[in-house]
């Protein structure tokens, strides 16, 4: 046997030992594994290595510790809030928030998300009005500033916040910037030197190892979070670069959705920023003191809890929250996704809601930034569309939204996409809203985006191309895994 015939029988032979791991040993979902073992025995050199890069489970181990968290009370509020809902006395300060009591308990039992009913919240679709407000709360920062983003490009709008953050941090405001390294391939620390010289503070999540190497691919920090002085945040879609401001001609407008919060629930994404910052920091952990929480300024009523999901966690939080909410709806649902791959879980809860007269609004993109996902996406909208759901394709830009409202009480916005990545490969953050003034206004965004988009029929389905049902049959065998 000469040495090629030698490599080709060890590379199956692992092949073999490696799609024995994944159906018996691996605890994935039928259909992730189906995919897989199409992957590895169709292509079985390249499978071998696509799995060592993409398929490889985290180990669901208590990756985020921060012990400081009890000085600030959180398990105690989080026992009260249990208790004065399993008992029936505890105080909501609207209907709506009280009618919602089993998805917020689900939340505080699952996520040890807060409930907090003290916030005020600014909506933004435009990237041009978020980064203005952002960058004015930045400049009127006194003590500390925190940036998490998945994507951090050194562009115009990159250069601009990190020239900011630099004379802040002159100032002797506390800068800290994390990003995520696969997300911000193109950024390099070097570009911070300034930024560092002054002061301030820069880390990379789940950074590579080797130089263009990244084992983790699949395992990526997707939140999107600010905190100002701990007294103003921010979450939701954009990331920072040209694009996001509507100035990447591939793409044109960017239509995202993100929220500038003023009350208690800062205090949550305040948290969550400290684990994700300690567990990528080695050197400049952030230890418990009263300026990161201080007492909420805010006169408002509207009722939120920050909810987050990745795939350390057994459950997967943010998904079972999608799930309660539709589940949930009499009226109207309204959906703002780039990807809809739903696993079936959430696509039946979707075709239950149709079918039992629930007006279902689904709002995607109409072209792709990820051909397959794009592809996949219009599967499951055929499906949809079997089901009586109204399908529209946002035709003015990129659509980049992961807006869920249910009959204009109760609604969702974050950094999850309606995606089996999003509910289990990736690191999010959603904020869950139990108020009618902000869901209506979300529900008013998503009419005014239907005057800019294309109505897609059940027979404009039917009569698609070849090509494309081709297309589709493809990237739906591939969806568990994409």
């Amino acid at each position: 046997m000469d040495i090629n015939s030698m490599m080709l029988t060890v590379f199956l032979v692992l092949n073999i030992i490696l799609a024995i791991f994944v159906i018996f040993l691996e605890r994935r979902d039928a259909g992730a594994t189906w995919a897989w073992l199409m992957v590895l025995f169709f292509i079985p050199l390249l499978g071998f290595f696509m799995y060592l890069f993409f398929g490889q489970n985290l180990t669901r181990r208590k990756m985020f510790q921060w012990e400081d968290r009890k000085k600030i009370g959180i398990d105690e509020l989080l026992s009260n809030q249990i208790r004065g809902i399993r008992e029936k006395d505890f105080h909501f300060r609207n209907e709506i928030i009280e009618n919602s009591k089993d998805l917020i308990y689900m939340h505080l039992i699952n996520n040890d998300a807060v409930l907090t009913q003290d916030n005020g919240v600014t909506i933004f679709t435009d990237g041009k009005e978020k980064f203005n407000s952002l960058i004015e709360d930045i400049k009127q920062a006194t003590d500390h500033i925190h940036l998490q983003y998945y994507i951090f490009k050194r562009d115009n709008l990159g250069r601009s916040l990190i020239n900011l953050l630099t004379e802040k941090a002159r100032e002797g405001v506390k800068v800290r910037l994390l990003y995520d390294e696969l997300g911000s391939r193109s950024l390099h620390k070097k570009a911070f030197k300034e930024l560092i010289a002054a002061g301030g503070e820069i880390e990379a999540f789940f950074p590579s190892r080797l130089h263009f190497i990244n084992l983790r691919i699949n395992y990526r920090n997707h939140r999107k979070i600010a905190i100002i002085d701990g007294k103003i945040g921010y979450v939701g879609g954009f990331n920072v670069g040209d694009e996001y401001l509507g100035l990447n001609p591939k793409f044109g407008y960017w239509r995202d959705t993100h929220l500038r919060i003023k009350g208690s629930a800062v205090h949550s994404l305040q948290t969550r920023f400290i684990l994700d910052w300690n567990h990528a920091s080695h050197r400049h952990d952030i230890y418990y003191a009263p300026k990161y929480f201080p007492l909420a300024e805010s006169l408002d009523s509207v009722g939120m809890q920050i909810v987050t999901s990745g795939p350390d966690s057994e459950w997967e939080q943010i998904k079972n929250g999608y799930i309660k909410m539709i589940s949930s709806a009499r009226k109207s649902i309204y959906i703002q996704t780039p990807y809809f791959i739903p696993d079936a879980s959430l696509l039946d809860a979707l075709k239950i809601a149709a079918l039992s007269g629930v007006e279902v609004n689904i709002m995607i993109p109409n072209k792709p930034d990820h051909m397959f996902v794009y592809w996949a996406t219009y599967s499951y909208i055929g499906e949809m569309l079997k089901a009586n759901a109204n399908i529209y394709i946002y035709d003015n830009g990129f659509i980049h939204a992961k807006t869920l409202i249910v009959d204009e009480k109760v609604s969702s916005v974050g950094t999850a996409n309606i995606d089996v990545r999003s509910f289990r490969l990736n690191f999010e953050v959603n904020a869950f809203i139990y108020d009618e003034e902000v869901s209506k206004e979300l529900t008013e965004s998503f009419k005014n985006d239907v005057k800019l988009s294309a109505v897609l029929t059940a027979e404009d389905y039917r009569n698609r191309a070849l090509k494309i049902k081709l297309k589709e049959s493809i990237s739906r065998l591939l969806s568990p895994i994409l």
